[in-house]
């Protein structure tokens, strides 16, 4: 099954309270997921990274053997590709993480776009960020 997955991370303060986002959608524009959550305290870059974890994730669970993901994170999709190396401990072992994942479904490819092109996903943190300003 081919798919897209669509993700996003932020923080409020870098590090502050963070969360992701990810929409993963069928080739036909059929969401199968779309989730929000909160992390607690991270920085933009490790939300980010576990956005794609959590969707990569997902993906496996539902079949996905052909992905192209989107992310509004350069950095990310650029590490991810092999065009940047990963210096940050943190960052590297997430995006280990990430790669193994990758390597269970098979065929991934990472596009960046911009923030605009991104907005449910970009929805989805903030919606996650206020909860859990709200709650705690």
């Amino acid at each position: 099954m081919k798919a897209r997955l669509s993700t996003d991370g932020g923080a409020r303060g870098n590090p502050g309270p963070a969360a992701y986002g990810y929409v993963l959608e069928a080739e036909d524009g059929t969401i199968l997921d779309a989730r929000g959550k909160a992390i607690g305290v991270a920085t933009n870059n490790v939300a980010e990274y576990r956005a794609l974890i959590a969707g990569l994730a997902r993906a496996a669970e539902v079949g996905v053997d052909e992905l192209e993901v989107v992310s509004d994170s350069e950095l990310v999709v650029k590490q991810m590709r092999g065009d940047y190396r990963v210096k940050n401990e943190a960052l590297r072992e997430l995006s280990l993480e990430a790669a193994a994942l990758a390597r269970k479904i098979g065929r991934v490819t990472y596009t960046a776009v911009r923030r605009e092109h991104n907005e449910l996903a970009d929805r989805l943190v903030n919606e996650a960020l206020d909860r859990a300003e709200s709650s705690g």
